[in-house]
């Protein structure tokens, strides 16, 4: 049986808050074995494929007045968007991006939105670099899809996350 930690958004987002950081850090915080209870005032199906690409697995309830309690089991899950990541990290030498987008002033979707469509224009193999003003995690899978590439992290003053694509060959 699992053990869970309960996260509940729904004051949150009654507030007008974005609850992502919350919920990342409380999966930081899982112990081997451990699952996260999520408490939403909807149904949060973005988060599913970022929590399977994590190796979490999700059972849904509705609650009463269209509420959700979301289970996210471990080991269940399928790491499947994530594994070209780590293939993308040990990959060896990138070539330089031949576009550049600071996309840290813009609320989302934009970013991604602008991102996917810069890279449509590359040629096989080019890179694009990009900074944002938090770690992209839908835009990953939307990469992954395209067969594309990539590899990020935030920057060492943790101010901005720097995003490399590389088109698929």
């Amino acid at each position: 049986m699992t053990e869970f930690i309960d996260v509940d958004v729904r004051p949150i987002l009654r507030a007008g808050g974005e609850p992502f950081s919350i919920i990342m850090a409380a999966l930081a915080r899982l112990a081997p074995g451990e699952g996260l209870r999520l408490y939403a005032p909807f149904k949060p199906v973005p988060l599913f494929d970022v929590m399977a690409s994590k190796g979490f697995a999700h059972r849904e309830a509705e609650l009463e007045g269209g509420e959700w309690e979301i289970r996210f089991l471990p080991g269940d899950g399928s790491p499947d968007a994530a594994e070209p990541a780590r293939a993308a990290l040990s990959d060896g030498d990138w070539p330089e991006p031949v576009v550049h987008l600071d996309n840290r002033d813009l609320d989302p979707p934009e970013p991604m939105v602008r991102i996917l469509a810069a890279v449509e224009r590359l040629a096989p193999g080019q890179t694009l670099g990009a900074l944002l003003s938090r770690e992209p995690v839908f835009l990953f899978r939307e990469l992954t899809k395209r067969g594309h590439q990539w590899r990020g992290g935030f920057t060492p003053q943790k101010d901005s996350y720097r995003l490399t694509v590389r088109v698929r060959a």
